[in-house]
């Protein structure tokens, strides 16, 4: 059977707290990547926002760089996907399709989406409203909750209308609190509060990444229950196999430090142990906000489970562009249910091309 090529703008960086972990999640979508389908090209997106080629990196590189004296790169709007340098005397490259690994603010949230739209270039992920959504972390649980979707109690607060720990633990019913940016991820910003110094450090440290923080009750000794979704290019949706993050007692909360840069951070079980009408539910409880949340593509959707009462089961949170570093759960869970990272890319470029030709379709109708 004959393949077309595809030629794949591949980005990793960006501008946000998370661009060492998008380089990692590159890295390992390059290797997943079929080099007898797709030409790669590597664009790497500094800290300061400007886009540069990469490098195809060597087999067992851990991140993707930007080489030194490499071309500046610019995506215009109306070019079809063709990539313009800006320098270095490169000619201009005509992209297929764009796998944008940008985790986070200005990447995750739906600019980078809009880019790629104005671009009329095809792209793996979410569109910009479902990628806006999920980033922001209040309006996606004001969403999950219009929706009669089950979520943790929480507090939105700003810089202009903080309230003290006393007042956030009373509205909440509990003293054990965890704080988190609206707009983040990775678990960067994120901590636990259990006193009114806790809270205050907690709240400045959030406040350092973002203008909006959200408080929410801590589920005391909750299970992390992780599933991933993937929307074929039919428009089926398939929920994987259900994992569970057990954290080292040393870090107590699955933190950035544990998911990226301990090896003993946290112990990862695939598949989780719970029974099977549980399991069921939570896989529901996936697409169910997948499609409220208006998801494409890819998401992995996080859950608490508490331990007291195995019926409370609390959406935490969505990720429409999941980490996919060698340890991250997104590709492991399909791996578990016998799809290789190979031939999850395969899907998820599938339903980009298909997704971008109806678009092409109604808009020329």
């Amino acid at each position: 059977m004959t393949h077309t090529r595809r030629t794949v703008g591949l980005m990793f960086g960006g501008c946000s707290a998370e661009h060492d972990v998008s380089r990692m999640s590159a890295a390992n979508v390059l290797r997943a990547l079929d080099p007898a389908k797709y030409d790669i090209v590597p664009i790497g997106i500094r800290r300061d926002g400007r886009w540069f080629l990469g490098n195809s990196a060597p087999p067992d590189a851990k991140s993707l760089e930007i080489p030194s004296g490499a071309p500046e790169v610019v995506l215009p709007p109306g070019r079809n996907g063709e990539l313009v340098a800006l320098s270095g005397g490169t000619g201009p490259i005509r992209l297929d399709i764009a796998i944008p690994v940008l985790h986070g603010p200005n990447g995750e949230d739906g600019s980078v989406q809009g880019l790629l739209e104005l671009a009329n270039l095809a792209y793996v992920g979410s569109g910009v409203m479902g990628s806006a959504a999920c980033m922001d972390k209040d309006v996606a649980k004001r969403l999950l909750r219009d929706a009669d979707l089950p979520i943790v109690p929480f507090l939105t607060i700003t810089r202009q209308n903080r309230v003290d720990y006393e007042a956030a633990a009373k509205a909440l019913g509990t003293t054990d609190l965890f704080v988190k940016p609206a707009n983040m991820g990775s678990s960067v910003g994120v901590s636990p509060a259990r006193s009114a110094e806790d809270f205050v450090r907690a709240c400045d440290l959030a406040f350092g990444h973002d203008t909006k923080i959200l408080v929410e009750r801590s589920v005391s000794g909750a299970r992390e229950i992780e599933c991933s979704v993937l929307e074929e290019a039919s428009g089926t949706l398939r929920a994987s196999p259900l994992g569970e993050i057990a954290p080292a007692q040393s870090h107590g909360f699955y933190s950035y430090t544990a998911k990226y840069e301990d090896a003993a951070g946290a112990d990862l079980r695939i598949p989780a142990a719970l029974d099977r009408a549980l399991s069921d539910r939570i896989r529901d409880l996936a697409l169910a906000a997948f499609r409220v949340l208006g998801c494409e593509s890819l998401a992995r959707v996080d859950f608490f489970v508490d331990p007291e009462d195995p019926a409370g089961v609390y959406i935490n949170e969505i990720n429409t562009l999941p980490g996919f570093t060698a340890i991250s759960m997104y590709p492991k869970l399909w791996e578990a249910a016998g799809l290789t990272q190979r031939d999850l890319m395969d899907a998820l470029i599938g339903h980009a091309l298909s997704r971008h030709d109806r678009k092409r379709a109604r808009e020329s109708a």
